[in-house]
């Protein structure tokens, strides 16, 4: 039902027309009625109606007056003047506010009538044109999301696109494509579907605030964006569009990002981040790629080299710090060569059989069955893992079976310290390679890590407690003879040095504390 407000200023027309029109039957309710311009549009601004039959001449505010206010702040409501037969060129003036309806008082039931059907069609006429655009609107908003996504398609995969093509689609894209853009490509890591590549478009969507079109494409979803001016910004929301997907899907995501250029070469932008995707072996599979994260300076090195036994000797030993500390230098040189992918993986297999070899003939067996593994791997931070596990378990496992022995040869080694305290030759050289027949680097760090000090640290300090325990036995010995007997040589300066170091005060002063007398020197 159509609302209606009556203006006159007589009574008794007001409560003329108000009774003789049967409102509903032309689909109307007479909400009001006012006696002059001022309290009408009192009325209006309260409860706007759809009609207002007014009078022209009023006091106050008349006819003209009212239509011209509402008209500046209720352009929708339609109105029928009554007006004399004098005041008709009057009345036309209000056909610049769209009035196309008037009554000749004296009026009736019929004219009333008619100018009634006639307004009431025409705001049916506008009700349906005003409920088609919406539907088209809301159509055309539902089918916008799709058309944004295959327009990126078509510009990332289609070589025929250009700025023609930008230029048809710039009007019905609600997309500022002046600025430079960027290329965003989402790879999740691990099997995935449709759901999981939906999902990380769509918060991707959420979380970025410059996203122009998103679209998925094979196994990536692609998001546009304006290039950003805080790219610090930019790189704390990627990591907080993985920290959510993984948060819901326990399912890591890497970003490629593409550098900064026109709508136009998206293409190009595409291609750049998928070579990006192609340096995950040898980046962090789950973080996020730019261009400059996979420049390689030219190294000089036209082969990848490293020393087996620089791992293969801790592995053996049990020493599993020193073998993770080499394990880490062989990964770090194969990223440093890149030499390819299948070449890298060749490598890692070989040093994994290597260490395999080491190991008893049942265990070398079921280890053999897991090089495969390594050849299916999809990143060199995986093979790094894997080969991490395995220097770890065999390092522990050869740590126990070798712990006795360690025992052994560190008693012997301080066995031959005892012995040859005096000997101004003593040196770890002399008992790895003369009297045990080991490498010296490796009996030094087996000693440190079993008794806490480096050999010579502890030689020095056997020494000197040897001269204290000969000083309190003979407080008259020489200072030259003791550090002549305690394997210094000829020279009582540096055995001094050593001792003042070590004890705080020089030989001679230490007699004086133990005798409260004179030292002999």
């Amino acid at each position: 039902m159509y609302k209606v407000l009556l203006v006159d200023d007589e009574r008794i027309i007001l409560d003329g027309i108000s009774q003789m029109v049967d409102w509903q039957a032309f689909g109307t309710v007479l909400t009001g009625t006012a006696q002059n311009g001022l309290q009408a549009y009192d009325l209006i601004a309260a409860d706007p109606p759809d009609i207002v039959i007014s009078d022209i001449r009023m006091p106050g505010l008349d006819g003209l007056g009212l239509v011209a206010q509402t008209y500046a702040t209720h352009p929708n409501v339609k109105f029928v003047l009554l007006s004399g037969f004098g005041e008709f060129e009057y009345a036309n003036r209000a056909m610049q506010y769209g009035v196309k309806h008037y009554l000749l008082k004296p009026t009736d039931e019929t004219k009333i009538a008619e100018a009634l059907k006639e307004v009431t069609a025409e705001l049916d006429q506008e009700r349906r044109r005003e409920a088609f655009t919406l539907d088209m609107k809301r159509r055309f908003e539902k089918v916008i999301p799709h058309v944004k996504e295959q327009v990126l398609r078509e510009f990332v995969t289609n070589k025929t696109y250009g700025r023609r093509d930008l230029e048809e689609y710039r009007s019905l894209l609600p997309c500022d494509f002046g600025r430079p853009v960027r290329l965003l490509l989402c790879h999740i890591e691990g099997e995935a579907d449709y759901e999981h590549q939906f999902a990380v478009k769509n918060i991707a969507e959420d979380l970025l605030h410059t996203a122009l079109m998103s679209t998925t494409l094979g196994d990536h979803a692609l998001i546009l964006i304006s290039d950003p001016e805080d790219l610090e910004l930019l790189h704390s929301r990627l990591q907080d569009i993985r920290r959510t997907f993984r948060l819901y899907y326990k399912m890591n995501v890497t970003v490629a990002v593409s550098d900064p250029g026109p709508i136009t070469s998206a293409r190009k932008l595409y291609r750049e981040t998928l070579q990006c995707l192609n340096y995950r072996f040898y980046l962090d599979e789950s973080g996020i790629i730019t261009r400059k994260d996979t420049f390689v300076p030219d190294s000089g090195v036209s082969e990848f080299a490293f020393d087996e036994e620089r791992l293969m000797l801790p592995v053996r030993s049990g020493d599993r710090e020193e073998a993770s500390l080499a394990l880490s230098e062989f990964i770090a040189e194969l990223k440093r060569a890149q030499l390819g992918i299948e070449m890298t993986k060749s490598y890692a297999i070989s040093m994994y059989a290597a260490l395999v070899r080491l190991d008893g003939p049942e265990r070398m067996a079921e280890a053999y069955k897991r090089i495969s593994e390594i050849a299916d791997m999809g990143s060199l931070q995986a093979i790094q893992s894997f080969l991490e596990e395995t220097v770890r378990d065999m390092a522990g496992r050869n740590y126990e079976r070798n712990a006795f022995k360690y025992n052994a040869i560190v008693r012997k080694v301080i066995d031959i310290v005892e012995e040859q305290i005096g000997n101004a030759s003593l040196s770890l050289n002399l008992v790895a390679h003369e009297m045990l027949y080991m490498n010296a680097d490796y009996l030094g760090k087996l000693f440190k890590k079993e008794t806490g000090e480096k050999f010579s640290n502890y030689v020095m300090r056997i020494r000197i407690q040897r001269a204290t325990e000969l000083m309190a036995e003979n407080p008259d010995a020489k200072i030259f003879e003791m550090a002549e007997q305690l394997g210094f040589g000829d020279n009582p300066q540096y055995f001094s040095q050593v001792f003042k170091k070590q004890m705080g005060c020089t030989p001679s002063e230490y007699i004086r504390k133990l005798t409260g007398g004179i030292s002999a020197f």
